[in-house]
Protein backbone atom coordinates (compact mmCIF):
# COMPACT_ATOMS: atom_id res chain seq x y z
CA UNK A 1 0.00 0.00 0.00
CA UNK A 2 1.31 2.99 -0.88
CA UNK A 3 0.99 6.40 0.96
CA UNK A 4 1.35 10.14 -0.56
CA UNK A 5 2.48 13.46 0.77
CA UNK A 6 0.93 17.01 -0.13
CA UNK A 7 2.89 16.98 -3.09
CA UNK A 8 1.68 13.62 -4.18
CA UNK A 9 4.56 11.83 -4.20
CA UNK A 10 4.39 8.34 -3.66
CA UNK A 11 6.02 6.34 -0.76
CA UNK A 12 5.65 2.79 0.69
CA UNK A 13 3.52 2.75 3.98
CA UNK A 14 6.13 2.18 5.99
CA UNK A 15 8.13 5.29 5.03
CA UNK A 16 7.37 8.18 7.97
CA UNK A 17 8.65 10.80 5.70
CA UNK A 18 8.53 11.35 1.99
CA UNK A 19 12.06 9.64 0.17
CA UNK A 20 11.65 12.41 -3.10
CA UNK A 21 11.04 15.84 -0.07
CA UNK A 22 11.54 14.66 2.89
CA UNK A 23 8.12 16.19 4.26
CA UNK A 24 6.52 14.18 7.17
CA UNK A 25 4.09 11.26 6.13
CA UNK A 26 0.53 10.76 7.52
CA UNK A 27 0.28 8.76 10.27
CA UNK A 28 -1.42 5.73 10.12
CA UNK A 29 -4.72 5.22 10.95
CA UNK A 30 -5.01 3.04 14.21
CA UNK A 31 -1.69 4.14 15.27
CA UNK A 32 -1.05 4.63 18.90
CA UNK A 33 0.90 7.99 20.22
CA UNK A 34 2.68 8.11 23.55
CA UNK A 35 0.82 4.80 24.19
CA UNK A 36 -2.56 6.53 24.57
CA UNK A 37 -4.25 8.55 21.60
CA UNK A 38 -5.03 6.02 18.83
CA UNK A 39 -5.39 7.60 15.55
CA UNK A 40 -9.15 7.92 14.09
CA UNK A 41 -8.17 9.90 10.67
CA UNK A 42 -6.82 13.08 9.44
CA UNK A 43 -8.69 15.95 10.06
CA UNK A 44 -6.55 18.20 8.01
CA UNK A 45 -2.75 19.72 7.12
CA UNK A 46 -1.10 23.07 7.43
CA UNK A 47 2.53 24.65 7.52
CA UNK A 48 3.47 23.11 10.35
CA UNK A 49 1.90 20.08 10.78
CA UNK A 50 -1.64 17.64 10.51
CA UNK A 51 -4.34 17.79 12.61
CA UNK A 52 -5.62 14.25 13.50
CA UNK A 53 -9.08 13.00 15.29
CA UNK A 54 -8.14 10.70 17.95
CA UNK A 55 -9.03 8.42 20.67
CA UNK A 56 -7.72 8.70 24.11
CA UNK A 57 -7.47 4.94 25.59
CA UNK A 58 -6.99 6.31 28.92
CA UNK A 59 -10.38 8.50 29.39
CA UNK A 60 -13.14 5.20 27.64
CA UNK A 61 -11.85 5.83 24.14
CA UNK A 62 -13.23 9.48 24.24
CA UNK A 63 -12.16 11.32 20.95
CA UNK A 64 -10.04 14.11 21.03
CA UNK A 65 -7.91 15.87 18.52
CA UNK A 66 -4.14 15.58 18.41
CA UNK A 67 -2.39 18.61 16.42
CA UNK A 68 0.76 17.44 15.13
CA UNK A 69 3.82 19.42 15.09
CA UNK A 70 6.12 18.84 11.92
CA UNK A 71 7.06 21.88 10.48
CA UNK A 72 8.31 22.00 7.15
CA UNK A 73 12.12 23.91 7.70
CA UNK A 74 15.21 23.00 6.35
CA UNK A 75 17.16 25.65 8.91
CA UNK A 76 17.44 24.97 12.56
CA UNK A 77 16.66 29.06 13.40
CA UNK A 78 13.91 27.96 11.11
CA UNK A 79 12.50 24.67 13.33
CA UNK A 80 13.41 26.90 16.87
CA UNK A 81 10.84 29.14 15.51
CA UNK A 82 8.16 27.12 14.44
CA UNK A 83 8.66 25.12 17.73
CA UNK A 84 8.71 28.48 19.90
CA UNK A 85 5.29 29.06 17.89
CA UNK A 86 4.15 25.22 18.97
CA UNK A 87 4.80 26.36 22.54
CA UNK A 88 3.36 29.11 22.58
CA UNK A 89 0.11 27.37 21.10
CA UNK A 90 0.29 25.35 24.37
CA UNK A 91 0.88 28.20 27.03
CA UNK A 92 -2.24 30.17 25.53
CA UNK A 93 -4.06 27.55 25.38
CA UNK A 94 -3.65 26.24 29.14
CA UNK A 95 -4.42 29.96 30.00
CA UNK A 96 -8.10 30.05 27.59
CA UNK A 97 -10.96 28.90 29.25
CA UNK A 98 -13.49 29.61 27.32
CA UNK A 99 -16.92 27.50 26.63
CA UNK A 100 -16.55 28.67 22.97
CA UNK A 101 -12.40 27.93 22.96
CA UNK A 102 -11.29 24.12 22.35
CA UNK A 103 -10.35 22.83 26.19
CA UNK A 104 -6.66 22.24 26.10
CA UNK A 105 -5.79 18.94 27.69
CA UNK A 106 -1.84 18.30 27.57
CA UNK A 107 1.34 18.76 24.82
CA UNK A 108 3.30 15.60 24.43
CA UNK A 109 6.63 14.66 22.90
CA UNK A 110 6.74 10.92 20.85
CA UNK A 111 9.03 9.63 18.51
CA UNK A 112 8.23 8.17 15.76
CA UNK A 113 10.54 6.36 13.66
CA UNK A 114 14.15 8.50 14.27
CA UNK A 115 12.60 11.82 14.48
CA UNK A 116 10.72 13.30 17.59
CA UNK A 117 7.33 15.25 16.79
CA UNK A 118 5.32 17.25 18.93
CA UNK A 119 1.96 17.01 19.80
CA UNK A 120 -0.84 19.00 21.43
CA UNK A 121 -4.00 17.50 22.87
CA UNK A 122 -7.28 19.30 22.83
CA UNK A 123 -10.84 18.88 22.62
CA UNK A 124 -12.97 18.04 19.43
CA UNK A 125 -15.45 20.12 18.53
CA UNK A 126 -18.06 18.28 16.29
CA UNK A 127 -19.33 20.73 13.56
CA UNK A 128 -18.11 21.95 10.37
CA UNK A 129 -15.91 24.85 9.67
CA UNK A 130 -17.70 28.09 8.37
CA UNK A 131 -15.48 27.54 4.98
CA UNK A 132 -17.23 24.21 4.54
CA UNK A 133 -20.20 25.45 5.12
CA UNK A 134 -20.29 28.18 2.25
CA UNK A 135 -18.97 26.22 -0.09
CA UNK A 136 -22.26 23.78 0.81
CA UNK A 137 -24.09 26.86 0.31
CA UNK A 138 -22.63 28.38 -2.88
CA UNK A 139 -23.41 24.97 -4.34
CA UNK A 140 -26.34 25.76 -3.74
CA UNK A 141 -26.45 29.50 -5.17
CA UNK A 142 -26.82 30.76 -2.00
CA UNK A 143 -24.59 32.62 0.99
CA UNK A 144 -25.29 33.85 4.26
CA UNK A 145 -27.85 36.16 4.87
CA UNK A 146 -27.31 39.58 7.15
CA UNK A 147 -29.34 38.63 9.95
CA UNK A 148 -27.11 35.53 10.13
CA UNK A 149 -23.99 37.36 10.02
CA UNK A 150 -24.82 39.67 12.48
CA UNK A 151 -25.58 36.44 15.09
CA UNK A 152 -22.72 35.17 14.13
CA UNK A 153 -20.62 38.63 15.04
CA UNK A 154 -22.77 39.14 18.58
CA UNK A 155 -22.07 35.38 19.46
CA UNK A 156 -18.61 35.17 18.74
CA UNK A 157 -17.56 38.77 19.68
CA UNK A 158 -17.74 37.95 23.50
CA UNK A 159 -15.02 35.47 22.44
CA UNK A 160 -12.87 37.83 21.34
CA UNK A 161 -13.62 40.32 24.19
CA UNK A 162 -12.50 36.94 26.78
CA UNK A 163 -9.32 36.28 24.89
CA UNK A 164 -8.21 40.39 24.80
CA UNK A 165 -8.90 40.72 27.95
CA UNK A 166 -6.12 37.89 28.44
CA UNK A 167 -4.03 40.24 26.54
CA UNK A 168 -4.15 37.74 23.50
CA UNK A 169 -4.27 38.05 20.16
CA UNK A 170 -5.47 35.94 17.83
CA UNK A 171 -4.71 37.20 14.63
CA UNK A 172 -6.01 34.61 12.18
CA UNK A 173 -9.63 34.89 12.23
CA UNK A 174 -11.07 33.46 9.17
CA UNK A 175 -13.78 31.16 8.00
CA UNK A 176 -12.24 28.09 8.48
CA UNK A 177 -10.69 29.26 12.04
CA UNK A 178 -14.42 29.51 12.89
CA UNK A 179 -16.41 26.19 13.65
CA UNK A 180 -20.03 25.61 14.09
CA UNK A 181 -20.62 23.02 16.83
CA UNK A 182 -23.24 20.72 16.13
CA UNK A 183 -24.70 20.61 19.57
CA UNK A 184 -25.54 24.03 20.26
CA UNK A 185 -24.46 25.81 16.92
CA UNK A 186 -22.61 27.91 18.63
CA UNK A 187 -19.29 29.49 16.71
CA UNK A 188 -16.07 27.88 18.34
CA UNK A 189 -12.84 29.82 17.52
CA UNK A 190 -9.59 27.02 16.78
CA UNK A 191 -6.51 27.26 16.03
CA UNK A 192 -3.79 29.75 18.27
CA UNK A 193 -0.94 28.76 16.45
CA UNK A 194 -0.90 32.28 15.55
CA UNK A 195 -1.40 34.03 18.99
CA UNK A 196 0.63 37.17 20.20
CA UNK A 197 0.52 37.75 23.95
CA UNK A 198 0.52 41.90 24.10
CA UNK A 199 3.00 42.56 26.90
CA UNK A 200 5.80 40.52 25.71
CA UNK A 201 6.31 42.35 23.01
CA UNK A 202 4.77 45.70 23.82
CA UNK A 203 2.93 45.97 20.96
CA UNK A 204 4.02 44.19 18.03
CA UNK A 205 5.66 40.76 17.15
CA UNK A 206 7.04 39.29 14.02
CA UNK A 207 9.54 36.74 13.36
CA UNK A 208 12.29 35.84 10.65
CA UNK A 209 12.62 32.52 9.08
CA UNK A 210 14.49 31.26 5.90
CA UNK A 211 16.14 35.36 5.68
CA UNK A 212 12.26 36.38 5.10
CA UNK A 213 9.93 38.32 7.46
CA UNK A 214 7.26 35.64 8.08
CA UNK A 215 4.04 37.49 9.25
CA UNK A 216 1.45 35.39 10.83
CA UNK A 217 -1.94 35.81 9.32
CA UNK A 218 -3.73 35.00 6.03
CA UNK A 219 -3.79 37.53 3.19
CA UNK A 220 -7.00 39.25 2.69
CA UNK A 221 -8.02 38.65 6.48
CA UNK A 222 -5.69 40.33 8.27
CA UNK A 223 -4.73 44.30 8.16
CA UNK A 224 -1.93 46.11 6.97
CA UNK A 225 -0.09 46.34 10.09
CA UNK A 226 -0.27 43.20 10.74
CA UNK A 227 1.09 41.63 7.10
CA UNK A 228 3.21 44.45 6.80
CA UNK A 229 4.88 45.16 10.57
CA UNK A 230 4.15 42.17 12.00
CA UNK A 231 1.87 44.24 14.59
CA UNK A 232 -0.89 43.10 16.29
CA UNK A 233 -4.05 44.68 18.32
CA UNK A 234 -7.47 43.82 19.45
CA UNK A 235 -8.17 45.85 16.76
CA UNK A 236 -6.21 43.70 14.20
CA UNK A 237 -8.64 40.85 15.28
CA UNK A 238 -11.91 42.69 14.79
CA UNK A 239 -10.28 43.80 11.40
CA UNK A 240 -10.15 39.99 10.23
CA UNK A 241 -13.77 38.91 11.69
CA UNK A 242 -15.28 42.00 9.71
CA UNK A 243 -13.54 40.41 6.37
CA UNK A 244 -15.00 37.23 7.37
CA UNK A 245 -18.24 38.98 7.58
CA UNK A 246 -17.93 39.96 4.08
CA UNK A 247 -16.77 36.80 3.04
CA UNK A 248 -20.03 34.87 4.04
CA UNK A 249 -21.94 37.83 2.88
CA UNK A 250 -20.51 37.58 -0.56
CA UNK A 251 -19.59 34.38 -1.42
CA UNK A 252 -16.11 35.81 -2.31
CA UNK A 253 -13.19 35.61 -1.34
CA UNK A 254 -11.53 39.05 -0.12
CA UNK A 255 -8.88 39.80 -2.96
CA UNK A 256 -12.62 39.82 -5.03
CA UNK A 257 -14.06 42.65 -2.40
CA UNK A 258 -11.17 44.68 -2.27
CA UNK A 259 -9.50 46.56 -4.81
CA UNK A 260 -5.55 46.30 -3.76
CA UNK A 261 -4.78 48.98 -6.61
CA UNK A 262 -7.46 51.96 -5.34
CA UNK A 263 -7.36 50.66 -1.86
CA UNK A 264 -11.21 50.60 -1.71
CA UNK A 265 -13.86 48.20 -0.44
CA UNK A 266 -15.96 47.34 -3.03
CA UNK A 267 -19.29 48.63 -1.16
CA UNK A 268 -21.99 49.01 -3.10
CA UNK A 269 -20.75 46.94 -5.98
CA UNK A 270 -19.97 43.37 -4.72
CA UNK A 271 -20.93 44.48 -1.00
CA UNK A 272 -24.51 45.15 -0.88
CA UNK A 273 -25.27 44.94 3.06
CA UNK A 274 -28.13 47.64 5.14
CA UNK A 275 -26.79 51.01 5.96
CA UNK A 276 -26.58 50.22 10.02
CA UNK A 277 -24.15 46.79 9.30
CA UNK A 278 -22.49 48.52 6.59
CA UNK A 279 -21.14 51.32 9.00
CA UNK A 280 -20.32 48.54 11.83
CA UNK A 281 -18.31 46.71 9.23
CA UNK A 282 -16.98 49.50 7.93
CA UNK A 283 -15.37 51.12 11.24
CA UNK A 284 -13.84 47.32 11.85
CA UNK A 285 -12.23 47.92 8.33
CA UNK A 286 -10.73 50.78 8.88
CA UNK A 287 -7.15 51.17 7.47
CA UNK A 288 -6.00 52.84 10.81
CA UNK A 289 -5.99 50.34 14.13
CA UNK A 290 -6.93 53.68 16.05
CA UNK A 291 -10.25 54.66 13.80
CA UNK A 292 -11.54 50.99 13.83
CA UNK A 293 -12.98 49.90 17.41
CA UNK A 294 -11.01 49.05 20.37
CA UNK A 295 -13.01 46.22 22.19
CA UNK A 296 -15.59 43.75 20.72
CA UNK A 297 -17.51 45.34 23.33
CA UNK A 298 -17.93 48.33 21.29
CA UNK A 299 -18.77 46.45 17.99
CA UNK A 300 -21.37 44.50 20.17
CA UNK A 301 -23.25 47.67 21.34
CA UNK A 302 -23.22 49.31 17.55
CA UNK A 303 -24.73 46.37 16.51
CA UNK A 304 -27.98 46.01 19.12
CA UNK A 305 -28.19 50.01 18.67
CA UNK A 306 -30.91 50.38 16.50
CA UNK A 307 -29.82 54.21 15.54
CA UNK A 308 -27.57 54.28 12.51
CA UNK A 309 -24.24 54.46 13.23
CA UNK A 310 -22.39 57.25 11.91
CA UNK A 311 -19.97 56.43 8.74
CA UNK A 312 -16.14 56.64 9.70
CA UNK A 313 -13.31 56.98 7.13
CA UNK A 314 -12.38 53.55 6.30
CA UNK A 315 -8.53 54.86 5.71
CA UNK A 316 -7.85 58.33 7.33
CA UNK A 317 -9.22 60.98 9.57
CA UNK A 318 -9.59 64.14 7.19
CA UNK A 319 -7.07 65.46 5.20
CA UNK A 320 -6.25 69.33 5.89
CA UNK A 321 -5.14 71.04 3.13
CA UNK A 322 -2.74 74.34 2.54
CA UNK A 323 -3.74 76.59 -0.76
CA UNK A 324 -3.06 79.79 -1.88
CA UNK A 325 -5.67 82.27 -1.72
CA UNK A 326 -6.66 83.67 -4.80
CA UNK A 327 -8.05 86.59 -3.53
CA UNK A 328 -10.49 87.45 -0.70
CA UNK A 329 -13.41 87.14 -3.14
CA UNK A 330 -14.82 83.94 -3.73
CA UNK A 331 -12.29 82.02 -1.57
CA UNK A 332 -15.21 80.18 0.87
CA UNK A 333 -16.87 79.12 -2.19
CA UNK A 334 -13.30 77.95 -3.95
CA UNK A 335 -11.90 76.35 -0.74
CA UNK A 336 -14.65 74.66 0.50
CA UNK A 337 -15.37 72.97 -3.20
CA UNK A 338 -11.47 71.74 -3.08
CA UNK A 339 -11.86 70.56 0.16
CA UNK A 340 -14.88 68.47 -0.35
CA UNK A 341 -13.45 67.14 -3.47
CA UNK A 342 -10.01 66.49 -1.15
CA UNK A 343 -12.11 64.69 1.58
CA UNK A 344 -13.37 62.59 -0.91
CA UNK A 345 -10.16 61.32 -2.90
CA UNK A 346 -8.36 61.38 0.55
CA UNK A 347 -10.00 58.08 1.92
CA UNK A 348 -9.30 56.26 -0.82
CA UNK A 349 -5.35 56.08 0.73
CA UNK A 350 -3.70 58.16 3.16
CA UNK A 351 -1.09 60.10 2.76
CA UNK A 352 2.69 59.85 4.58
CA UNK A 353 2.75 63.49 6.76
CA UNK A 354 6.23 64.02 5.73
CA UNK A 355 5.11 64.37 2.11
CA UNK A 356 2.09 66.13 2.46
CA UNK A 357 3.50 69.49 3.32
CA UNK A 358 5.10 69.26 -0.08
CA UNK A 359 2.05 67.52 -1.99
CA UNK A 360 -0.41 70.08 -0.27
CA UNK A 361 2.16 73.30 -1.42
CA UNK A 362 1.83 71.82 -5.16
CA UNK A 363 -1.67 71.66 -5.01
CA UNK A 364 -2.38 74.87 -3.49
CA UNK A 365 -0.45 76.68 -6.58
CA UNK A 366 -3.29 74.82 -8.98
CA UNK A 367 -6.22 76.04 -6.85
CA UNK A 368 -6.57 78.98 -8.77
CA UNK A 369 -6.49 76.80 -12.39
CA UNK A 370 -9.39 74.65 -11.03
CA UNK A 371 -11.64 75.25 -13.72
CA UNK A 372 -10.08 73.05 -16.07
CA UNK A 373 -9.93 69.37 -15.41
CA UNK A 374 -6.19 68.63 -15.90
CA UNK A 375 -5.57 70.53 -12.22
CA UNK A 376 -7.45 68.12 -10.42
CA UNK A 377 -6.12 65.36 -12.38
CA UNK A 378 -2.70 66.26 -10.53
CA UNK A 379 -4.50 66.83 -7.52
CA UNK A 380 -6.34 63.28 -7.73
CA UNK A 381 -3.00 61.28 -8.34
CA UNK A 382 -1.07 63.38 -5.54
CA UNK A 383 -2.99 61.92 -2.80
CA UNK A 384 -4.46 58.64 -4.78
CA UNK A 385 -0.96 57.72 -4.91
CA UNK A 386 1.38 57.38 -1.62
CA UNK A 387 1.01 54.78 0.76
CA UNK A 388 1.16 55.23 4.49
CA UNK A 389 4.33 55.52 6.61
CA UNK A 390 4.26 55.41 10.44
CA UNK A 391 5.91 58.54 10.95
CA UNK A 392 5.27 61.30 13.51
CA UNK A 393 1.74 63.33 13.33
CA UNK A 394 2.52 67.12 12.16
CA UNK A 395 -0.01 69.92 11.90
CA UNK A 396 -0.89 70.86 8.94
CA UNK A 397 -2.00 74.98 8.26
CA UNK A 398 -6.34 74.92 8.07
CA UNK A 399 -8.13 76.30 4.94
CA UNK A 400 -7.89 80.14 4.50
CA UNK A 401 -11.48 81.23 5.09
CA UNK A 402 -10.54 84.76 3.60
CA UNK A 403 -10.15 86.62 6.28
CA UNK A 404 -5.98 86.36 6.31
CA UNK A 405 -3.68 88.64 4.36
CA UNK A 406 -2.93 88.65 1.17
CA UNK A 407 -1.43 85.15 -0.02
CA UNK A 408 2.12 84.27 0.56
CA UNK A 409 4.04 82.68 -2.25
CA UNK A 410 4.50 78.98 -2.22
CA UNK A 411 8.45 78.72 -1.87
CA UNK A 412 10.67 77.12 -5.24
CA UNK A 413 11.76 74.28 -2.70
CA UNK A 414 8.42 72.98 -1.92
CA UNK A 415 7.35 73.67 -5.53
CA UNK A 416 10.25 71.26 -6.64
CA UNK A 417 9.60 68.63 -4.25
CA UNK A 418 6.46 68.54 -4.94
CA UNK A 419 6.36 68.77 -8.80
CA UNK A 420 8.89 65.61 -8.18
CA UNK A 421 6.77 63.65 -5.90
CA UNK A 422 3.91 64.26 -8.78
CA UNK A 423 5.69 62.79 -11.39
CA UNK A 424 7.06 59.66 -9.23
CA UNK A 425 2.82 59.10 -9.28
CA UNK A 426 2.06 59.26 -11.95
CA UNK A 427 4.33 57.10 -13.41
CA UNK A 428 3.17 54.48 -10.72
CA UNK A 429 -0.25 54.94 -12.03
CA UNK A 430 0.16 54.41 -15.37
CA UNK A 431 2.15 51.60 -15.09
CA UNK A 432 -0.53 50.42 -12.46
CA UNK A 433 1.59 49.10 -9.90
CA UNK A 434 -0.22 49.03 -6.76
CA UNK A 435 0.94 51.64 -3.99
CA UNK A 436 1.19 49.79 -1.22
CA UNK A 437 3.67 47.23 -2.91
CA UNK A 438 5.37 50.18 -4.08
CA UNK A 439 5.65 52.19 -1.34
CA UNK A 440 7.07 48.75 1.00
CA UNK A 441 9.70 48.08 -1.90
CA UNK A 442 10.75 51.56 -1.89
CA UNK A 443 11.17 51.44 2.04
CA UNK A 444 13.08 48.24 1.64
CA UNK A 445 15.70 49.75 -0.59
CA UNK A 446 15.94 52.39 1.22
CA UNK A 447 16.14 51.56 4.86
CA UNK A 448 18.93 48.72 3.40
CA UNK A 449 20.96 51.30 2.17
CA UNK A 450 20.72 53.44 5.41
CA UNK A 451 20.19 50.78 8.48
CA UNK A 452 21.15 53.26 10.72
CA UNK A 453 17.83 55.03 10.18
CA UNK A 454 15.78 51.92 10.50
CA UNK A 455 12.96 52.60 12.97
CA UNK A 456 13.27 56.57 12.40
CA UNK A 457 10.95 57.91 10.26
CA UNK A 458 12.05 60.60 7.94
CA UNK A 459 9.34 64.25 8.23
CA UNK A 460 9.03 67.25 6.43
CA UNK A 461 12.23 69.20 8.30
CA UNK A 462 14.93 70.60 6.41
CA UNK A 463 17.19 68.72 7.78
CA UNK A 464 16.18 65.67 5.82
CA UNK A 465 15.91 67.52 2.77
CA UNK A 466 18.93 65.45 1.86
CA UNK A 467 17.67 61.69 2.71
CA UNK A 468 13.73 62.73 1.00
CA UNK A 469 15.82 63.06 -1.95
CA UNK A 470 17.40 59.44 -1.83
CA UNK A 471 13.97 57.94 -1.23
CA UNK A 472 12.63 59.46 -4.26
CA UNK A 473 15.64 58.26 -6.50
CA UNK A 474 15.02 55.60 -4.94
CA UNK A 475 11.26 55.01 -6.23
CA UNK A 476 12.45 56.42 -9.52
CA UNK A 477 15.38 53.69 -9.76
CA UNK A 478 12.23 51.13 -8.58
CA UNK A 479 10.23 52.44 -11.66
CA UNK A 480 12.74 52.48 -14.30
CA UNK A 481 13.69 48.49 -13.31
CA UNK A 482 10.07 47.70 -13.42
CA UNK A 483 9.91 49.20 -17.01
CA UNK A 484 13.34 47.70 -17.80
CA UNK A 485 11.42 44.28 -16.80
CA UNK A 486 8.68 44.57 -19.24
CA UNK A 487 6.20 43.08 -16.88
CA UNK A 488 2.56 42.44 -18.78
CA UNK A 489 -0.17 44.68 -17.44
CA UNK A 490 -1.76 41.91 -14.91
CA UNK A 491 1.74 41.09 -14.21
CA UNK A 492 2.29 44.48 -12.79
CA UNK A 493 -1.18 44.97 -11.08
CA UNK A 494 -0.56 41.63 -9.04
CA UNK A 495 2.52 42.75 -7.48
CA UNK A 496 1.68 42.34 -4.02
CA UNK A 497 -0.37 39.43 -4.20
CA UNK A 498 1.90 36.83 -5.41
CA UNK A 499 3.26 33.61 -2.57
CA UNK A 500 4.78 30.59 -2.42
CA UNK A 501 1.38 29.27 -3.66
CA UNK A 502 1.94 30.39 -7.22
CA UNK A 503 5.69 28.12 -7.29
CA UNK A 504 3.50 25.22 -6.50
CA UNK A 505 0.95 25.86 -9.36
CA UNK A 506 3.45 26.29 -11.37
CA UNK A 507 5.16 23.44 -10.21
CA UNK A 508 2.30 20.78 -10.45
CA UNK A 509 1.50 22.19 -14.09
CA UNK A 510 4.94 21.09 -15.19
CA UNK A 511 4.99 17.96 -13.73
CA UNK A 512 1.41 17.34 -15.76
CA UNK A 513 3.16 18.38 -18.85
CA UNK A 514 1.14 21.73 -19.36
CA UNK A 515 4.16 23.40 -19.96
CA UNK A 516 5.33 20.63 -22.76
CA UNK A 517 9.13 19.67 -22.36
CA UNK A 518 9.59 23.13 -20.49
CA UNK A 519 10.40 21.92 -16.28
CA UNK A 520 10.25 23.95 -13.32
CA UNK A 521 13.86 24.55 -13.09
CA UNK A 522 14.42 26.04 -16.19
CA UNK A 523 11.64 28.43 -15.42
CA UNK A 524 13.21 29.31 -12.17
CA UNK A 525 16.43 29.35 -14.43
CA UNK A 526 15.36 31.85 -16.37
CA UNK A 527 13.58 34.01 -14.15
CA UNK A 528 16.91 34.21 -12.11
CA UNK A 529 18.97 35.16 -15.26
CA UNK A 530 15.90 38.44 -16.14
CA UNK A 531 15.83 39.17 -12.11
CA UNK A 532 19.41 39.11 -11.56
CA UNK A 533 20.23 41.66 -14.86
CA UNK A 534 17.64 43.84 -13.48
CA UNK A 535 18.83 44.03 -9.58
CA UNK A 536 22.73 41.94 -9.82
CA UNK A 537 23.87 40.90 -7.07
CA UNK A 538 19.98 40.93 -5.17
CA UNK A 539 19.64 37.50 -4.90
CA UNK A 540 23.84 36.87 -3.90
CA UNK A 541 23.28 39.32 -1.14
CA UNK A 542 20.30 37.30 0.39
CA UNK A 543 19.98 33.52 0.80
CA UNK A 544 15.96 33.99 0.07
CA UNK A 545 14.46 37.15 -1.01
CA UNK A 546 11.82 38.98 0.63
CA UNK A 547 8.66 37.58 -0.30
CA UNK A 548 7.21 40.80 0.35
CA UNK A 549 9.35 43.19 -2.22
CA UNK A 550 11.62 41.75 -4.06
CA UNK A 551 10.14 37.84 -4.19
CA UNK A 552 7.33 39.90 -5.72
CA UNK A 553 8.97 41.31 -8.99
CA UNK A 554 10.34 37.48 -9.31
CA UNK A 555 7.27 36.23 -9.01
CA UNK A 556 5.84 38.58 -11.81
CA UNK A 557 8.63 37.67 -14.11
CA UNK A 558 8.09 33.92 -13.62
CA UNK A 559 4.45 34.88 -14.03
CA UNK A 560 4.60 36.19 -17.34
CA UNK A 561 6.80 33.15 -18.70
CA UNK A 562 4.12 30.96 -17.29
CA UNK A 563 1.54 32.48 -19.42
CA UNK A 564 3.44 32.59 -22.20
CA UNK A 565 4.30 28.54 -21.94
CA UNK A 566 0.12 28.43 -21.74
CA UNK A 567 0.01 30.02 -25.20
CA UNK A 568 2.19 28.10 -26.67
CA UNK A 569 0.72 24.55 -25.21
Amino acid sequence: MQVYCSKQHANHRSNRFCTQCGEPLPIHQGEIIANRYKIIKLLGQGGFGRTYLAEDRKQSAKTCVLKEFAPQVEEQQDLKKAKELFEREASVLKKLQHSQIPCFHASLQAKIGNHDFFFLVQDYVEGENYLDLLEERLAKGQSFNEEEVITLLQQILPVLSYIHSQNVVHRDISPDNLICRRSDQLPVLVDFGGVKQLPASQGFWFTQMGGIRTILGKKGYAPEEQLRQGKAFPSSDLYSLAVTALVLLTGKEPQKLYDSYQGNWYWGKEIKVNPKLEAVLKKMLAYKPSDRYQNANQVLKDLKSPIPIPAVNPHITKLKTMVVAPGRKGVKAIATRFHNKTQAIAQTLPMPVWLRPFAMSMIGTTVVALTFVGSWALVNAVIQGVSSITIPTITLPKLPDGSDSPTKPVGDSSNKEGSRISQILDRRTQLQIPERFFIQTVDKIFYTNNPELVGRSLTSDSKDEALRQEWYSTAEDLLKKIEQAKLSTNARRQLGTYSRRNLQIWQQQAQNGEFGDYTIEELQRETNRKFDRLFPGQRGRNAKLDENTFGQIWYAIAADQVSKLESAN
